[in-house]
């Protein structure tokens, strides 16, 4: 499938709506809000559902009107796009909007990504969906407004770690490039996503630090965060965000675990590596999924049985 034949599908429908995927990150949110600013320039009414509300660092990003936390609405739209979706599983209670549509597209950057659109549109070199939204946005004609760029720069720069990870390529810093120009006040912005945290994650954080275990000859590192330390430090779940990379960043580690406790006795994990493994293969053994660097799964059983497992998977990879 190309750029041309998914905006031939948006223009030629009067209903869209988009989905991005749950526990919605910087580059489904900001994607899916530079597309749906896009659309309406097209003449047609776009309307994001999410399924939670809206992360408070990503509060301050323009046009989150557009957004709607998904009540079981029955409406049928004549197209649905899943946004930075590796899954259909992720996008959770609204795959009934997604089943229930004339025709679906799915547009992702995720190497795992299965396809489960009519239409799919995988471009796994880029460094985030983002890229994809803009590359879209350019081809439809649509000038990129102060509000769309800002929207692309928090989904690209989010996705790429500030542009450190090794996803990020010259084809993303032009982009950007062309995203500042049309009026992102990157300073602003960094400091929003990047330099600014609440207490309660500061006090999380600091007992997670608490649970930091160094294996396999230090190149193994694994936090736990639980039920009781969320509720102690009045947290939410978007405070366990990048606590994982307190053990990627520790010099000699490769592979870095966040055991999330959740409390329908299951388990989030996180894996993030620094090079040469690629935890993705481990995600998508255990049901999930992601990039070589950076990916994630829900693990059900004993907090010790599924420490194991991981580590088990780890070893092998190492």
């Amino acid at each position: 499938m190309t750029e041309n034949s998914i905006i031939s599908k948006i223009k030629g429908v009067k209903t869209l709506a988009i989905l991005p995927h749950v526990s919605v990150d910087g580059d489904a949110l900001g994607s899916s809000i530079a597309l749906a600013y896009a659309v309406k320039t097209l003449g047609i009414e776009p309307i994001i559902y999410i399924e939670e509300e809206i992360p408070s660092n990503y509060e301050f990003l323009p046009g989150t009107e557009f957004t709607k936390i998904y009540q079981g609405q029955s409406k049928s739209y004549d197209l649905v796009l899943a946004l930075d979706t590796g899954d259909i599983e992720r996008l959770g209670k609204r795959v009934e909007i997604f089943n229930a549509a004339s025709d679906t597209i799915n547009i992702d950057h995720h190497t795992t990504n299965t396809e489960f659109a009519k239409l799919n549109y995988v471009k796994t070199n880029s460094s985030a969906t983002g890229e994809i939204i803009y590359q879209l946005i350019k081809m439809m004609g649509v000038p990129l407004t102060k509000e769309i760029s800002t929207c692309i720069y928090v989904a690209i720069t989010t996705d790429t770690g500030g542009f450190r990870y090794s996803n990020t390529t010259s084809i993303t810093h032009q982009i950007v490039s062309d995203l500042i120009n049309n009026g992102v006040n990157v300073s602003e912005v960094s400091q929003l996503l990047f330099e600014t945290m609440s207490l309660s994650k500061t006090k999380l954080m600091g007992m997670a630090i608490q649970t930091l275990e160094i294996l396999e000859n230090g190149k193994a590192a694994f936090i736990t965060v639980t039920e009781s330390m969320i509720k102690d430090t009045n947290a939410k779940e978007e405070d366990c965000d990048g606590i994982v990379n307190i053990g990627r960043n520790i010099k000699g580690v490769e592979v870095a675990v966040l055991i999330r406790e959740n409390a329908n006795e299951s388990f989030k994990i996180n894996l993030r590596s620094k090079k040469h493994v690629d935890v993705s293969i481990i995600a998508n053994k255990l049901g999930g999924g992601g990039h070589k660097n950076a990916a994630g799964c829900t693990i059900e059983g004993n907090m010790d049985d599924i420490k194991q497992m991981l580590l088990k998977e780890i070893r092998e990879a190492l």
